[in-house]
């Protein structure tokens, strides 16, 4: 593989995302087909990116060297454990689209190991840019502080991610403990007809006191549709905590209140004046915003993150897997990581138990120009005058 690499893409659904990939300028790899069932939407996805569309894994021309297997696993009711496992029979290094039982994924890692080939694990969102970015912030800001505690949501599609987004920016999930899932709140229905969402979990991961928001519910007739958000985590440390708002930003800093306590000694200073610049209350990290933004503003429209974001973090997995590949490392350790991470995964669902089905008209989405009516509403409060 010391030039172009040549990749076939299995699964024409979610494989959609994976194909834009290799549009983006200057990589070295080759999509070298799409491996599917033949249905009327792969021919068609086949067909708009030129390549050849293979139904069986016997078609795959003998120079494929890599291959990103899109399909469910078996978990999820779908056959991509044995198919990764098929293709790395044939000296295939593979990527998998997450998420695998633990004993699915062990499965894989063995059969890696039996053909001398490399198998990742991809749970897609710690490769994007924002989350990267996040990563390395959180990263910095632990250089110099201890994390004390972490808050975090997410829809029940995605806890796997999360908890890979947690398990990147605290260095890994061990040791882990989880507390007993709170009942659901009763006594409700006389204050309000709206559902409850969020279920809380209380517990340690990578030693740090965490508190997991779930949404555990599913509209089964448009599953990837019905979630509130996908991620949203804060970090807290002694000096402030760091946000991400959501999956794909802004991340936000936001320092600890600190008040100076020169202000609640009269005896000491019975006028305090702020302009003081003996004061204590000017202390240079007094000085900071109470919140700012750290990177981009303003997170990516979800037309930009299909087009441009996701597409770029599948680049970024599949060179990594390209990488690891040349180098013979079979990443051994990255392996057990998302054992471990599958694992911890599998108890928090079976706390939360299935998801709850509910049946929801699709949400009505505010374009544009209402949420500058939002922006203008809030503008004008703020300068209404008393």
């Amino acid at each position: 593989m010391s030039e172009r690499t040549r990749v076939v893409v299995c699964g024409a659904l979610f494989g959609q995302v994976y194909l834009r990939a290799f549009a983006l300028p200057g990589l070295p790899l080759e999509l070298a087909g799409i491996l599917a069932r033949g249905s009327d939407r792969s021919r068609a996805v086949a067909a708009h990116h030129g390549v050849p569309l293979f139904t069986d894994i016997d078609q795959i021309p003998g120079d494929v060297r890599m291959a990103a297997v899109v399909v469910r696993g078996g978990l999820l009711g779908g056959p991509g454990v044995e198919l990764a496992k098929a293709l790395m029979a044939r000296g295939i290094h593979v990527l998998q689209e997450h998420p695998l039982h633990h004993d699915e994924l062990a499965d894989c890692l063995r059969e890696a190991r039996r053909n001398k080939v490399t198998y990742h694990l991809n749970p897609f969102y710690t490769n994007t840019a924002p989350v990267r970015r996040f990563v390395g912030t959180v990263a910095e800001l632990l250089r110099r502080q201890r994390p004390r505690y972490v808050d975090a949501a997410c829809g029940f599609q995605v806890a796997y991610s999360l908890l890979d987004i947690l398990g990147q920016a605290l260095g890994g999930v061990r040791p882990w403990a989880l507390g007993d899932l709170a009942a659901p709140p009763t006594g409700l229905g006389a204050a309000t007809s709206l559902d409850v969402p969020f279920r809380s979990l209380d517990g340690v991961i990578g030693g740090v006191p965490v508190t997991l928001r779930i949404q555990n519910q599913m509209d089964p007739a448009d599953p990837d549709n019905y979630a509130h958000l996908m991620h949203r985590v804060v970090i807290g440390t002694e000096a402030g905590n760091l946000e991400l708002v959501g999956t794909h930003g802004p991340v936000v800093w936001s320092p600890r209140p600190d008040f100076p306590r020169a202000v609640r000694d009269p005896a000491a200073r019975p006028h305090f004046d702020y302009s003081d610049t003996d004061a204590e209350a000017l202390r240079s990290h007094l000085d900071v915003p109470s919140a700012g933004v750290l990177g981009p503003a303003q997170a990516p429209s979800y037309r930009q993150i299909f087009e441009e974001v996701w597409p770029a973090g599948v680049a970024h997995a599949l060179m990594r897997l390209r990488r690891d590949a040349l180098a013979g490392d079979p990443a051994a350790r990255r392996g057990q990581y998302h054992l471990t991470l599958c694992k911890l995964w599998q108890e928090i669902t079976t706390r939360l138990g299935p998801p709850e089905l509910l049946s929801a008209p699709p949400p009505r989405l505010l374009d544009g120009a209402e949420i500058a009516e939002l922006d203008k509403a809030g503008r004008e409060a703020e300068q209404e005058a008393p």
